[in-house]
């Protein structure tokens, strides 16, 4: 069902989207846990408030044109799962994969015109969360193009708000 949604560019609804992930959360209580890509409205995160204390929403502004740019230069080898980008990690031959010599295929939700109608989607239904938080007083937003820029400065954000859990504990529940 998900799937259906995603392959048009569609966001999945709401409905459907906070019971999966609901369910997911319950009994996570005594973790420490991030969430990617939820919540993508306001009801979703209303939903969410209720059921969660979110102490921290992180946001990660980078330009809708380095979005599409990386994700319509995608291209993936099916049977593996391996993944290549055209721009800054393209398979020795184009549209090759370098292991077995099979075609590559660009998915469906990584097609300039799918990506074209997510990131609208996002823009008219997604910004208003980050407001909705910012509200609230817990969003921390990062701006760049690159990981590499962003990274060093949500990790240093991320030893504030963690406590130091060492390799040995972090295997032990809380």
């Amino acid at each position: 069902l998900a799937k259906s949604y995603i392959d048009q560019g569609w966001l999945i609804p709401d409905d459907i989207m906070t019971r999966l992930m609901l369910n997911e959360l319950k009994g996570l209580d005594r973790y420490n846990w991030l969430l990617d890509g939820f919540p993508r409205t306001v009801a979703q995160a209303e939903a969410l408030d209720k059921e969660c204390q979110i102490d921290t929403v992180i946001d990660l502004n980078v330009p809708f044109e380095t979005i599409k740019c990386r994700l319509t230069s995608r291209w993936i080898h099916p049977a593996s799962g391996r993944v290549y980008n055209l721009e800054f990690s393209p398979p020795r031959v184009q549209g090759i994969d370098d292991i077995t010599g099979e075609p590559l295929v660009q998915r469906d939700d990584d097609k300039p015109e799918t990506v074209t109608k997510r990131l609208q989607a996002y823009d008219a239904q997604t910004r208003p969360v980050l407001e909705y938080y910012r509200e609230k007083g817990l969003l921390k937003s990062f701006s760049g193009t690159e990981t590499n820029q962003i990274w060093p400065h949500i990790y240093a954000f991320l030893h504030t708000k963690l406590p130091d859990v060492s390799q040995k504990d972090a295997a032990i529940p809380r």
